[in-house]
């Protein structure tokens, strides 16, 4: 189960995000009675949590706050139910980087979220290894989700 709070005066189509919410959980063979939110805030309130979270200065474009440490499962054994965690986006960040990328804004959230949602899952980007990893399915997972749409 899947919420989207615009916690912004940005417009966002929260089905959009619900259904890229459901697409990835499906992929990732985690249960579709899996808890995730999807919250998008005000640059002052996700500068406050950049600060907390990780020492870092200014707002950042995502941040993700895992809960129940659930991982991706198997057609054969999927992910029980859980609370995934909470995904932060900052609208207002992302469509800087979205203008400096030449994209939608639409389309850099919809990758911030599927991005997120890797970071619940238990991926990272530290180490080279891992960011080939990480970003080569955040890729397959957002160009599959868009060609459904």
């Amino acid at each position: 189960m899947t919420e989207v709070i615009n916690e912004t005066d940005y417009e966002i189509n929260e089905a959009e995000f619900s259904a890229l919410a459901d697409y990835v959980l499906d992929q990732m063979h985690v249960s579709s009675d899996a808890e995730v939110n999807i919250i998008f805030i005000e640059p002052e309130p996700m500068e406050d949590l950049h600060v907390r979270w990780l020492d870092l200065p200014g707002p950042t474009d995502v941040m993700s706050f895992p809960m129940d440490e659930l991982r991706p499962g198997t057609a054969e054994h999927p992910t029980p139910p859980g609370m995934l965690g909470d995904i932060c986006i900052c609208p207002q960040v992302a469509a800087r980087q979205a203008a400096e990328s030449g994209h939608s804004a639409a389309e850099e959230m919809l990758l911030l979220a599927t991005h997120g949602m890797l970071h619940l899952l238990g991926y990272d980007h530290a180490q080279d290894a891992e960011r080939e990893v990480m970003f080569a399915l955040q890729r397959k997972l957002l160009l599959t989700f868009l060609a459904t749409r």
